[in-house]
């Protein structure tokens, strides 16, 4: 038998969470089905974000019916940057990324060249229900492009790296940083073959990385090393995660953030059934995390408190402080 394989008593013995737990422990039990809508409709969720007046890259036009195809020259005549999403689509599915203009031409950030009819033929494809959940007919957002933070240049290739964080009732339990790779066309999944790097809960300091499904050590296209890493503003990422739990109602979701080079950490995604990954790229199983909070008496109401808890409690390394003071990206962001 390959070294690769675990036995399931191991797996328990390292707290490992399945499918069928997270499905039926604790998404099916935490997340009522009535506040789905929010973290499955990223139009919704934007929306939702900005009323509770958490920062979200800017929203810049929405595309509903096909009729409305052929005016889309017109909202991206002036952009020689955006990101065209489907506001229902999953695992990366459908985002198209544009950083840059070559006359009538838009650059992928892989430096391929597409044409406007290309761009029409992907929004018809997003409308249509092509890469939505069950196949749905979608809607389409056009909104900003994030701009890469130069901390994070140097270990993503050719896309902006992301930020999950797993919070259960309120507390941050667990993070991971996605870079891009070639492999996943400037995106940020790790389905499509990105690097997933666990990060301590108290310190930011990265833990392990994988990519698809395997231990790495340094990214495969820049060739940085992944052990040495330290997350810029992550108690203010942390923040901003919790904080979704009460703007959400779900028990039980990822948080997806990405860290903007002039406007700092913004909130990309949320996520109702995180995958399971990061429990690899962390080296270290979800299910005691999880039942820690579940076993707590005395709850802490604050998002502060929660954060302040989670960093206290769910550290890699025990003979490191936590980040109390976190390594800024600027000096402070408008």
């Amino acid at each position: 038998m390959s070294d690769r394989w675990i036995s399931p008593l191991k797996l328990r013995q390292l707290g490992i969470m399945g499918m069928n737990r997270r499905n039926i422990g604790y998404i099916g039990r935490y997340n009522p089905r009535n506040r789905y809508p929010l973290v499955d409709n990223k139009l919704k969720t934007k929306v939702v974000a900005q009323r509770a007046r958490l920062r979200v890259p800017d929203l810049l036009h929405v595309v509903e019916t096909q009729h409305e195809i052929e005016g889309i020259q017109a909202q991206i005549r002036d952009l020689s940057e955006f990101v065209i999403k489907p506001a229902q689509g999953s695992g990366g599915k459908g985002i198209l990324v544009i950083i840059d203009r070559d006359g009538d031409l838009y650059v992928k950030s892989s430096g391929a060249r597409l044409t406007l009819q290309d761009i029409k033929r992907h929004v018809t494809n997003i409308l249509s229900g092509l890469h939505s959940l069950g196949g749905r007919p979608d809607v389409v957002i056009i909104e900003s492009l994030v701009k890469i933070s130069p901390y994070f240049s140097a270990i993503s290739y050719e896309g902006v790296p992301d930020i999950r964080v797993i919070v259960f009732k309120g507390y941050p339990v667990m993070g991971m940083l996605r870079l891009a790779t070639h492999a996943s066309d400037g995106k940020a999944n790790l389905h499509q073959g990105a690097v997933g790097v666990g990060v301590d809960i108290a310190t930011g300091r990265s833990v392990a990385a994988v990519q698809n499904n395997r231990l790495v050590t340094h990214h495969p296209d820049t060739g940085t090393s992944l052990q040495d890493l330290v997350v810029p503003d992550w108690r203010t990422m942390l923040l901003l995660a919790a904080r979704c739990y009460e703007v959400t109602g779900l028990g039980y979701l990822g948080c997806d953030i990405v860290v903007d080079a002039t406007r700092g950490p913004l909130l990309l995604e949320l996520n109702a059934r995180p995958g399971l990954s990061i429990q690899i790229a962390n080296n270290q199983g979800l299910l005691p995390r999880l039942r820690h909070v579940e076993g707590l008496e005395d709850y802490y109401l604050t998002v502060e408190d929660r954060v302040e808890y989670a960093m206290a409690n769910f550290r890699h390394f025990p003979d490191q402080a936590p980040a109390a003071e976190p390594v800024p990206l600027t000096e402070e962001y408008p």
